[in-house]
């Protein structure tokens, strides 16, 4: 699929976003790692309703920090993390310090030091070679945790939607446009967030990209608490998926009662003007 914006500046800067709620344990070298990534001049944590010091953690390790007073989930958090990029980069330019967006690219809280892998998923973005890349986590790793079940809800989903078919559907972290995230927004709500960005991308000819890097974090585990993480990924993903899968009913729809609109139209004119002519 053709790319949005051919030609973009390589020298263009980063953003690191990363959503994060009770990550007070690993967000220090999740910021550390990815400030010292190629091109990242800004890193934004967005503390989702955490009840420890996540916040604080993040600041003292040199991130910006937004916060949630509750939880709004990731999509929220998201949307949150590039508005307030978009508030910083009003600032820096009435002070005639920045002239352009910065890309995003989205990290999750609990990377670690694992985090400062997440290069080659910015290099495409700033060559113009694609305008959101995802990051493919090597098969052993993905094998730590989860069977599978939301992955191929997802997987699925997005292969009928628009008939490419993504590995690792689910991974959130990825490095877009400024012109791509806006095109997406608003986003699916929520674990259904990475299902929807693809779908709403793609379906609008953006190009994406899956680029195996060597990130890791927390496996998610067997024990009740990951079953009921993995039950409200499967609800998002399900709902984000059906919102997709309705719009293109409800536009035939619409298009097609509006056709037999002006046919009944036309067929009235028709009438009203042999009507007419009789009359004479």
């Amino acid at each position: 699929m053709a790319s949005q914006a051919p030609g973009r500046d390589a020298r263009a800067r980063v953003a690191a976003v990363i959503p994060a709620k009770d990550e007070a344990e690993r967000i220090a070298s999740t910021v550390r790692a990815a400030r010292a990534l190629p091109g990242v001049d800004l890193v934004l944590v967005v503390d989702d309703g955490s009840t420890d010091g996540t916040a604080t953690v993040a600041a003292d390790a040199g991130a910006r920090v937004v916060r949630h007073g509750r939880n709004r989930g990731k999509g929220a958090a998201m949307e949150s993390g590039a508005e307030g990029v978009r508030l910083i980069e009003e600032q820096q330019t009435s002070n005639g310090l920045v002239a352009s967006p910065r890309h995003l690219l989205f990290l999750d809280a609990d990377l670690a030091d694992t985090a400062s892998g997440a290069a080659p998923l910015i290099e495409p973005v700033l060559s113009g070679a694609a305008d959101m890349t995802i990051a493919l986590f090597p098969a052993t790793r993905m094998r730590l945790g989860g069977h599978g079940f939301v992955v191929r809800l997802a997987r699925e989903g997005i292969r009928r939607a628009t008939g490419w078919e993504p590995e690792q559907p689910l991974n959130g972290q990825r490095c877009l446009t400024r012109a791509a995230f806006e095109a997406a927004r608003p986003l699916a709500p929520g674990f259904g967030v990475e299902t929807g960005l693809t779908i709403d991308l793609l379906r609008q000819g953006f190009q994406v990209l899956e680029v195996e890097v060597p990130l890791e974090h927390r496996a998610t585990g067997t024990d009740l608490r990951a079953q009921l993480h993995r039950a409200r990924q499967f609800a998002d993903v399900g709902r984000a998926l059906a919102a997709r899968e309705l719009r293109p009913t409800l536009s035939r729809g619409l298009r097609n009662a509006g056709e037999r609109v002006r046919g009944v139209t036309r067929r009235l004119a028709r009438g009203v003007g042999q009507a007419g002519r009789k009359k004479h």
